[in-house]
């Protein structure tokens, strides 16, 4: 097979071993959307070493990858990061390690492009530090949710890492405004939940008797009039763990449209409350190499500062 001049051929390196091909060409094709990688790995144009592969094959060392000619109609390329988006994210590192990084992310960017969404948290990332060749999630937070988000800057660490979330050594607490005064004594919530899909594709998550075993704890942080502040730490991580479990014990968060009541929706435009009030403030997590502990917080949001000064003050 002739290839054509602008075919590249790329060797796999120590510090993507273990990579799956989807997320190695991501790394390498800037702004290609993951929809269009999937389908040229399914059409055979992405090769390791000559031979057809699959989006989730991990590589090797030493293998040789083919990476095909890419032009980009404007309507599938991946957005170019704006200036403003560029500096937001460069002053938003909250902590970085050798082979790690915390960001604290804002609320309303989604962690990855798609749905609609042109561009995400990791891609943006990708483009801002263009010194790194390897940038991963190690969890995710909902698009809503400002506050502590940990990547992998090589494949070791985010084995390591995904390791250490897995065998539950990775503590995160969140801060959560809920309508109405939360009970001191309960502390916990244990509630199976199941995800589905709406008429529209958007994906939702309810207490189901046959779902996925969830429990979270809460702990009260300030009583107001009509509204309480509570520390939130999910002992799993189910999709919209905490917003699920706190309207299901009768106190959904502020600012959520999608659990939210009508009560919840009230309080929230009295307060001028106009996102989700739901902050990740705290992370702890072995360090990869030593395994020491990093612990990592994400101050409020100046946003939300002013709506809990509102809160104390509401009649």
């Amino acid at each position: 097979m002739a290839e054509g001049r602008d075919v590249q051929w790329v060797e796999v390196t120590e510090g993507q071993v273990g990579q799956r091909v989807d997320n190695f060409l991501l790394s390498r094709m800037k702004g290609a959307p993951r929809a269009l990688i999937y389908r040229i790995v399914r059409k055979g144009e992405v090769r390791v070493n000559k031979k057809r592969v699959k989006a989730d094959t991990r590589l090797v060392l030493g293998d040789m990858v083919r990476i095909p000619p890419l032009r980009l109609t404007p309507r599938e390329a991946v957005r170019e990061v704006s200036d403003n988006l560029r500096n937001l994210l460069a002053g938003s590192v909250l902590l970085e390690g050798r082979d790690w990084l915390v960001i604290n992310k804002p609320s309303g960017l989604a962690v990855h492009g798609g749905s609609g969404v042109k561009i995400g948290l990791i891609e943006a990332l990708r483009q801002v530090r263009e010194d790194l060749d390897f940038l991963e999630l190690v969890h995710r937070l909902d698009r809503d949710t400002s506050g502590c988000l940990l990547l992998a800057k090589s494949r070791p660490a985010l084995l390591a890492l995904n390791a250490s979330l897995k065998e539950r050594q990775m503590d995160k607490q969140y801060l959560a405004l809920v309508a109405g005064r939360w009970p001191a004594r309960r502390d916990f919530v244990s509630a199976r939940l199941d995800r589905f899909e709406l008429a529209n594709g958007e994906r939702r998550v309810r207490v189901e008797a046959a779902g996925k075993v969830a429990r979270t704890r809460f702990a009260v942080r300030e009583a107001y009039e009509k509204a309480t502040l509570v520390a939130a730490e999910p002992v799993t991580g189910r999709t919209h763990q905490i917003r699920v479990h706190a309207a299901h014990a009768g106190h959904p968060l502020l600012g959520d449209d999608k659990y939210g009541s009508r009560e919840s929706q009230r309080l929230s435009a009295t307060l001028g409350l106009s996102r989700l009030f739901l902050h990740a403030a705290a992370l702890t997590f072995p360090e990869p190499s030593s395994g020491r502990p990093v612990k990592i917080k994400a101050p409020l949001p100046a946003e939300l500062e002013a709506v809990l000064d509102r809160a104390r003050h509401a009649r």
